[in-house]
């Protein structure tokens, strides 16, 4: 059974040497490719992390503006309308504005909602997954923000959460028993759902969704590229490197091969010239003395 040095040494000295290159190269390139994709997955998560966060933030500011302004301005007109007006409400009004924010193509699927436990507008009804991270909130006051990403038929999705607690007093007013609420808001919504709130409890989660496949494809894409520039780099360095050790090297030692057949068989008028002052050089002046 021949063993693999066996094999090794019937090869050419070129053959060897494309041999040990070709597996530097493929060691080269897998270990590059591992760091880059690590490296790409982060930067793209952070990406993702950055536009989930900003967007959460501009909800937030949202929310803050309908509390301070706009509620003050209509809270009056809730005990004359016959139908409740939901731009008083601040998860109304950053729903809205995001919604109008997602008419953009570049937006459109993204997705903002306030997931509540026991919503006065059923829109806002909690799902399982919501609900899961509602109750961490729940269970963790000091627990500011989740994230992460979340699988759907069309791919994943990284979402940031917030907790959304019962802060104002004067949120009570339409939340905690259905004598105190408003009578449009009875009208609209009815007097099953929306009520109970504690003062300072948390009642629900501010959720920012954004879509990930796209920049963690773009990642990916960028990978194949750099991988493949960095292998065609090292294709063309063989490629050279073989042109150089073939007009170098092999071709002066088959030249001193065809040299050393001619004067084994009586020319001793043949000369072995190499002008190069490299080993090569060296070994064809050490020849002709010999010879």
């Amino acid at each position: 059974m021949l063993k693999p040095i066996d094999i090794l040494n019937r090869f050419k000295l070129s053959e060897k040497l494309n041999l040990i290159l070709l597996i530097i190269i493929l060691i080269v390139i897998g270990i590059n490719g591992l760091v880059l994709s690590q490296v790409l997955q982060k930067n793209a998560e952070r990406e993702v992390a950055s536009n989930a966060a900003m967007l959460i933030e501009t909800m937030g500011a949202v929310r803050d503006y309908t509390s301070n302004q706009v509620n003050p301005e209509l809270a009056p007109r809730l005990e004359t309308e016959e139908q409740f007006l939901p731009q008083t409400v601040p998860g109304y009004s950053a729903r809205e504005v995001f919604e109008n924010l997602r008419k953009r193509e570049q937006y459109s699927e993204f997705f903002y909602k306030e997931a509540t436990l026991n919503p006065t507008n059923l829109r806002d009804k909690a799902d399982k997954f919501e609900s899961t991270i509602v109750e961490q909130f729940r269970q963790k006051p000091n627990l500011k923000e989740l994230s992460g990403f979340r699988s759907f038929a069309g791919g994943d999705i990284f979402y940031v959460a917030r907790p959304i607690p019962v802060s104002q007093q004067s949120c009570l007013r339409c939340h905690s028993t259905p004598e105190a609420a408003p009578k449009s808001q009875l009208t609209t919504y009815g007097r099953d759902n929306g009520f109970n709130w504690k003062l300072n409890e948390i009642v629900g989660a501010k959720i920012v969704s954004v879509p990930s496949s796209k920049v963690l494809a773009d990642a990916r894409r960028l990978q194949l590229l750099v991988i493949g520039i960095l292998a065609v780099g090292f294709l063309i360095a063989l490629v050279i490197l073989n042109l150089f050790l073939r007009f170098s090297i092999i071709k002066p030692i088959m030249d001193m091969a065809q040299w050393s057949k001619q004067v084994s068989t009586g020319n001793m008028h043949a000369e072995f010239e190499h002008p190069a002052k490299d080993e090569i050089g060296i070994l064809s002046n050490s020849v002709n003395r010999l010879k």
